[in-house]
């Protein structure tokens, strides 16, 4: 308690940033916390730590051209000898700096025994000469600085070593974190094989630090955004604290002098700094917010001060955190909370002092006092420091069930998702069969919805096929854009085929008689008449036929004029005028004439439309944007199910119109609910259809297989065919006797197996197990 008294009054200082030259990738303090080294790719200086300000006191990067030596992943300070540098470069290198030497250049030592980057390098805490490296090659190396060489070399049979440190309690044993989710605990005296070794994170693990206080108590943080407390001290490794975070673990260091926190900060998406107490993991318990980008390196200050935290990020800042100057996240806490469960259950939790019970009898008429309760005396005890204390806010949770029938339930979820298509199968049967699934849950609006996208994004039929099938009980043709003499008269019945071509030949007669009428000069070429869209019913245009049309047809005759004199196109044409008697005088005035309706089929011979105004089908990208809209309308519902669906459905034709951080939250809260119904096969099939990039991922990362050998059932701790403890061949074909090194299939029931086309051949033939040891084996 003496020497954290004294540290604290020798040390002080502000909250300070300086700008740096470039990125940092990590930083290192000496010993009596004066100075600071910064490494990165393009830079290596030390700075001086002075009252109110940075100093920079020396840049180690000298000559002309600086070779990748000077391009560091790591560096760290010797906390025995202040003058003694370690880094570890980027082309493999490892190298140290001896501060004290009185040239410019102060590299001392250059270790080259490295394959890849260097990921970590870390001085024995209490022997001076002893340096330990870990490198994306798999190797960890012990060095004696006395020595040329690496004196032992560690292979812990992964991709790559992420972090390794030197136990502050236990003189021989260090920890290394890898890229497959494990650590290994190594006595630096055999370097054959580790001590220890057990799973940590479905994921990478990117980092690992050794309380300084409790012997056993490791912390690693990883990729899957847990920090993870691990007990060491018993015989079987034991987790005892868990923070869950909201990014990946780059760095953690256990902050000094106080047994529960440490300190956090992100690889990615996050640039805060955050110091966790391990006992309540779900909120902070302070944060810094100064960087603007990812924070590459954090380290206390002093080993026994906890009030001064130092940061290097890659926005090229530098900074020292005064820890009273720390934003505390609880004190924004809402200690309101709602939510539903799956079964439509409501939780709702409050304050207790809005939600308490009546008072009971023995406090009823005692006063309450605005500083807490007061009935014991106050002087027993000692004033906590409010710094250092987690804000004590309780509440009461109440729950709400849902009744049975209530309609609140999540069937309609479960039973959409198992019925849903979503690939496999033409786009309009897809859209067809999701209709009718949502019809038959009771959703019109989800099935209106299907219907609707397949009338708009489906490939649009032959016209002159469809065309057919357009003709309603009457027989009359429906309103077209273009036509022809050729395409109307295969459309008629026999029935009237001899009057409509006498009534054709008769009409094309008149015509070219009239052709040197001087009423109809300047009106060259074929007519055109234009529709407007509200003009005509289709009653009005085609089943205006006279009632005794049989017995006058021959007394038809023309007006000397069949089309008016042209005149300027009108946006919207009026309508044509009522239909009137027709005449009994086979000489008709113009006005009768053009009162007079001919028959459809007489209409459309004489009408011609050169071009049209519009495209017959609208294209897909047309309907874009409703359908964008139409997508976030359901995602703002909460109905993420039918968006994710009609994304995957739909494809490219709506995947640009949508960004990928949308896309992503979609697939994101749809997955979740999935699993949370353990809908396991659904969830799987969304994640292999998808295409943004971070989902798909999600069933190529965190995925551990455990194989046990098949004669002494244990499990294979390496990746041969050759099982370590029976020395055996673990995968040996039941059929052929030869060892499977491809595709190799077993029966879950007897643990047998083989080549995939032997099992197959010999099941088509026989129903036991070609091992003989008599199961009934089934493949499926």
């Amino acid at each position: 308690m003496e020497k954290m008294t004294r540290v604290s009054s020798t040390i002080s200082g502000c909250t300070m940033f300086c700008h740096l030259d470039a990125p940092a990738n990590a930083i290192s303090v000496c010993r009596d916390a004066t100075q600071v080294v910064v490494a990165g790719r393009n830079i290596f200086k030390i700075y001086g730590l002075e009252e109110d300000a940075f100093v920079e006191r020396l840049n180690l990067r000298v000559g002309r051209k600086p070779s990748l030596n000077f391009s560091c992943a790591d560096v760290m300070w010797h906390q025995m000898e202040e003058n003694l540098l370690a880094t570890a470069a980027t082309n493999g290198a490892v190298v140290t700096w001896n501060l004290a030497r009185p040239c410019r250049n102060k590299q001392e030592q250059l270790f080259t025994e490295h394959k890849r980057t260097v990921n970590k390098v870390c001085f024995h805490p209490t022997e001076v000469n002893m340096l330990l490296s870990g490198s994306q090659d798999g190797f960890m190396k012990c060095f004696d600085l006395r020595k040329k060489e690496s004196v032992s070399t560690f292979s812990g049979q992964s991709e790559s070593v992420r972090d390794v440190q030197f136990s502050i309690k236990d003189y021989f044993t260090f920890a290394a974190s890898f890229e497959n989710g494990n650590v290994q605990l190594w006595d630096i005296r055999r370097p054959d094989r580790y001590e220890r070794m057990f799973t940590a994170h479905t994921g990478p693990v990117f980092c690992c630090d050794w309380h300084p206080d409790d012997r056993g108590w490791l912390a690693t943080g990883g990729r899957d955004k847990m920090v993870k407390v691990w007990d060491m001290s018993t015989n079987r490794v034991k987790e005892i604290y868990c923070v869950q975070t909201i990014a990946s673990v780059a760095r953690v260091k256990w902050r000094p002098e106080r047994r529960y926190h440490l300190a956090t900060c992100s690889m990615m998406v996050d640039h805060n700094i955050y110091v966790w107490d391990v006992r309540r993991p779900f909120i902070p318990f302070a944060t810094f917010e100064e960087h603007r980008d990812v924070t590459t390196g954090i380290v206390w200050r002093h080993q026994h001060d906890p009030y001064f935290l130092l940061s290097g990020s890659k926005d090229s800042t530098l900074y020292q955190h005064m820890f009273k100057d720390a934003s505390r996240p609880v004190d924004r806490a809402n200690p309101e909370g709602l939510c539903f469960g799956l079964l439509g259950d409501l939780a709702f939790a409050a304050k207790e002092s809005l939600m308490s019970a009546p008072q009971s009898v023995g406090d009823v008429g005692r006063k309450t006092y605005p500083g807490g309760d007061r009935r014991y005396p106050i002087f027993f005890f000692k004033k906590p420091d409010v710094t250092e204390q987690f804000a004590q806010v309780s509440s009461a949770l109440s729950v709400f069930e849902s009744e049975a029938g209530s309609g609140v339930g999540m069937d309609w979820f479960i039973n959409t998702a198992q019925s849903y298509l979503l690939s496999g199968k033409p786009f309009v049967e897809l859209c067809e069969h999701n209709a009718q699934v949502a019809k038959r849950l009771n959703r019109p609006q989800e099935s209106t919805t299907w219907t609707m996208l397949r009338i708009m994004f489906s490939e649009p039929a032959n016209p002159s096929l469809s065309s057919n099938h357009n003709l309603n009980k009457s027989g009359n043709l429906p309103l077209v854009n273009s036509f022809s003499m050729k395409e109307m008269s295969a459309a008629l019945n026999e029935r009237n085929k001899e009057n409509r071509q006498d009534n054709l030949h008769s009409l094309e007669t008149n015509l070219n008689n009239n052709d040197e009428n001087e009423e109809t000069e300047g009106s060259e070429g074929q007519a055109e008449y234009l529709f407007g869209d509200a003009e005509l019913d289709d009653d009005d245009l085609y089943s205006m036929e006279h009632e005794n049309q049989a017995a006058e047809e021959p007394e038809y005759l023309l007006p000397q004029e069949a089309f008016p004199l042209r005149h300027e196109i009108m946006d919207h044409p009026s309508a044509p005028e009522p239909v009137q008697e027709k005449p009994e005088s086979p000489h008709v005035s113009g006005s009768e004439a053009e009162s007079t309706c001919l028959t459809p089929m007489e209409s459309f011979s004489l009408i011609s439309v050169s071009q049209l105004l519009f495209s017959p089908h609208l294209p897909p990208k047309f309907f874009c944007p409703i359908v964008k809209e139409m997508l976030c309308y359901y995602a703002e519902q909460g109905d993420v199910q039918m968006a994710v669906s009609v994304l995957i459905v739909l494809g490219d034709r709506i995947r640009k119109e949508i960004d990928e951080l949308t896309q992503e939250h979609w697939y994101m809260s749809y997955i979740d609910l999935l699993q949370r119904f353990e809908l396991w096969n659904v969830s799987n099939e969304v994640i292999k259809l998808s295409t943004c990039g971070p989902i798909m991922c999600l069933n190529q990362a965190s995925t551990t297989l455990h194989i046990n050998c098949s004669n002494c059932k244990r499990p294979m701790s390496n990746r041969g065919w050759i099982c370590d403890r029976c020395h055996q061949c673990a995968s040996v074909c039941a059929v052929c006797h030869h060892v499977v090194k491809g595709l190799f299939v077993w029966c879950q029931g007897c643990s047998h197996g083989g080549h995939l086309e032997h099992m197959m051949e010999w099941l088509k033939q026989s129903r036991h197990c070609p091992a003989g040891c008599g199961h009934l084996c089934e493949y499926t």
